[in-house]
């Protein structure tokens, strides 16, 4: 049974066979990180940027591909990829250093496109002319984490920028043919049920994917300390689920939904363990889905 639109349909019905995602690192920073606006980072990011599966910055792009081509070889004959910048702000940087790691990222034939995770307050004019460039030979998705629209929220894991930052920045790259992919969190401390689903409908209007995300408690965040202090608590499987589950009815069926949980390292993740199973996360969300009949888009004309 077809739940939702997930990514692996999405690639097959643009280029025709299996895709896999490659994950490269630029060596870039963040101004969340560099004293911009703040040092900290986000509460929740790790020391990694969030780009723990990444391959090392030390190494060329051409050599970070050859390396993760290898390390998917058993997995697909295609020999198709995107490839994809994960850690940290990836638009962050002078825009001629980011034009020779792009331009080498998907002059490879196997490269069948470029994906760019970054924040939306890190696209200036001269990076959206770049990406409209490149988007113009292979196709350039842009990955904006904004975790929810809630200001209170935002506030508290110090994202350091506001929704309409957010809004300009998904404007300005679907005037130039860029499709958007939507970071959300969910289960961030002090967040509703209602908040999570505000943040879905909102998201839902504007953005061609998103990615739902299990809050993770990594070692060495301040979202450790607070954990620790008891100030919130960590979804169950099962909650997390029927959560999720709930997200997905109330997004357009033409929504393409690139994560459904997320996988943290196992040697840094403090809760919920739960989720270091993988298989048997997905497995259960699959059981729920079968056994509730849901359906991506199905509650839209009821909740909107």
């Amino acid at each position: 049974m077809r739940h939702y639109y997930s990514l692996n349909e999405y690639y097959r019905n643009k280029f025709g066979k299996k895709v896999y995602k490659i994950t490269l690192s630029g060596g870039m920073s963040c101004p969340n990180r560099d004293g911009t606006i703040d040092t900290r980072g986000c509460i929740f990011c790790s020391n990694g940027g969030s780009g723990e599966f990444a391959e090392s910055c030390a190494l060329s792009v051409s050599e970070q591909i050859n390396r993760a081509k290898l390390r998917v070889s058993a997995k697909t004959s295609e020999n198709a990829y995107i490839a994809y910048f994960q850690p940290y702000s990836n638009t962050y940087a002078d825009v001629e250093y980011l034009r020779s790691i792009f331009y080498e990222a998907i002059s490879p034939v196997e490269i069948v496109g470029l994906s760019v995770a970054t924040r939306p307050d890190c696209l200036p004019d001269e990076v959206i002319d770049l990406l409209s460039e490149i988007n113009r030979i292979k196709p350039v998705t842009v990955e904006l984490g904004l975790q929810t629209i809630h200001k209170s929220t935002s506030d508290y894991i110090r994202r350091g920028y506001e929704l309409s930052v957010y809004d300009d920045a998904v404007k300005k790259l679907h005037d130039i043919g860029v499709e958007v992919v939507t970071h959300l969190i969910i289960g961030l401390p002090y967040e509703t049920e209602d908040m999570i689903y505000q943040s879905v409908r909102y998201v839902g209007k504007v953005t061609d994917g998103i990615k739902l995300q299990l809050l993770h408690v990594i070692r060495g965040t301040d979202l450790e300390h607070e954990y620790e202090l008891k100030r919130f608590e960590v979804l169950s499987l099962e909650r997390y689920t029927e959560i999720l589950c709930n997200c997905i009815c109330r997004l357009p069926e033409n929504v393409v939904i690139h994560r459904i949980t997320g996988d943290g390292d196992k040697r840094s993740l403090i809760a919920p363990l739960w989720s270091a199973d993988k298989k048997r996360v997905l497995n259960h969300i699959n059981r729920y889905m079968d056994d509730n009949d849901i359906k991506q888009g199905i509650a839209l004309k009821n909740i909107l």
